[in-house]
């Protein structure tokens, strides 16, 4: 089933295109492996109250691993490090537990089953899909990335929670 979903969203992501389109209340991020391999999808989703983020993922080790938005449209591989750091518009400090609040990319840990798999959902006020001060989609755009890792929510200014993954640009459709 989930190669059904991964098909039918890389033929949207395809009609879309690869270029940054007109915020809205849709996006997605087709997230790859350093190998350049799919191993997941991100649908984000504007909501009263927030964006709803839910990605798929496949072929990534078991464990929790730390899911965040970065500052920069580019997952250059096989580090990711093009994507810069935490999408972080309001100067705030990493992690949920920080007294001084998160840094808007920051999400929680995901989960991945012992078959490589996981699923995961959550819901954010702290970006918007559409124009204003906490749109990903800036100048230079937004990245999603799984961590090898766990984020530890306190360490700043990355939750230390190691390399990263798999990479996706987070597109408007």
């Amino acid at each position: 089933m989930i190669e059904k979903i991964f098909s039918a969203i890389a033929g949207l992501s395809l009609m879309v295109g690869c270029s940054m389109a007109t915020p809205g209340s849709r996006a997605s991020a087709e997230l790859k492996d350093k190998d350049g391999k799919v191993v997941g999808m991100a649908m984000l989703s504007e909501r009263p109250g927030g964006v709803l983020v839910r990605v798929e993922a496949k072929g990534l080790t078991p464990g929790l691993h730390a899911v965040h938005v970065h500052a920069v449209g580019k997952c250059d591989g096989p580090a990711f490090t093009s994507a810069g750091g935490h999408f972080n518009p309001a100067g705030k400090k990493h992690g949920h537990k920080s007294a001084e609040g998160a840094h808007a990319g920051d999400l929680p840990n995901m989960l991945i089953a012992k078959d490589g798999s996981g699923r995961f959902e959550a819901m954010t006020d702290g970006f918007t899909l559409r124009a204003g001060p906490l749109s990903v989609f800036d100048t230079d755009g937004s990245a999603l990335v799984i961590h090898a890792g766990v984020d530890d929510y306190t360490t700043d200014p990355t939750g230390n929670a190691g390399d990263r993954a798999a990479c996706g640009l987070v597109i408007a459709n």
